[in-house]
C-alpha cells in the first residue's frame, strides 16, 4: 500500500474566543497546498481514499486534495486524525483499508510526524514536517507492528 500522509495547509491564527477547531486555511495556504497537489498528480498521486482530521483546516486540505487528485471515493472523517490522537490509532485506521492500493491520511503536527515515525519503526525519527507538505510511506506487512518505507517528502518549498 502507498500510504500518502498530507498535513493541513496554513490556517488562519488563533483567536480569542474562537474554537481552534474552526479555523479555515488563508488563500496563501491553498495556494501552496495546491502546488505540492499539482506536483503529486504529475507523478501520479492518487489515493483510493483520504482519511482525515475533522477539524476544518485539516477537512479543507482533504477536500482540495481529494478534487486534485481525483480521488474517487468519500471522504471520511476520524478522530484517529485529531492533533492528540496516537500514531496506533492511524495504524489501526490503515489496517482496517489494507486492501486500498493508496490511501492518503490529513492531519495535524505533532502528530503526524510521530505517526510516521511509529509507521517507519523509529520512534526518535525528527521531522520538520511543513504544514501543506506530503509523505510518501509504502507498507506491505499488516500484521504486528508497522514495517513502511520512506519513499519521499515534498514541501511547499520544493513544489514551487
Amino acid at each position: 500500500m502507498e500510504i500518502y500522509i498530507l498535513r493541513h495547509a496554513i490556517a488562519e491564527p488563533r483567536r480569542p474566543g474562537r474554537p481552534d477547531a474552526e479555523r479555515k486555511l488563508t488563500p496563501d495556504g491553498k495556494a501552496k497546498l495546491g502546488n505540492v497537489l499539482a506536483r503529486a498528480r504529475a507523478t501520479k498521486v492518487a489515493p483510493a481514499r483520504i482519511l482525515t482530521s475533522p477539524l476544518v483546516r485539516a477537512l479543507e486540505t482533504a477536500e482540495i486534495a481529494a478534487q486534485a487528485l481525483e480521488c474517487p471515493n468519500k471522504i471520511v472523517r476520524t478522530d484517529a486524525l485529531l492533533p492528540g490522537a496516537s500514531p496506533r490509532d492511524v495504524w489501526r485506521e490503515i489496517c482496517a483499508r489494507k486492501n486500498e492500493a493508496a490511501l492518503m491520511l490529513a492531519g495535524h503536527e505533532p502528530m503526524l510526524s510521530a505517526t510516521v515515525a511509529y509507521l517507519l519503526g523509529t520512534p526518535s525519527l525528527v521531522l520538520d514536517f511543513k504544514k501543506g507538505a506530503l509523505v510518501r510511506l509504502d507498507c506491505d506487512r499488516f500484521d504486528g507492528p508497522p514495517h513502511a518505507t520512506l519513499k519521499w517528502i515534498l514541501t511547499p518549498a520544493l513544489a514551487g
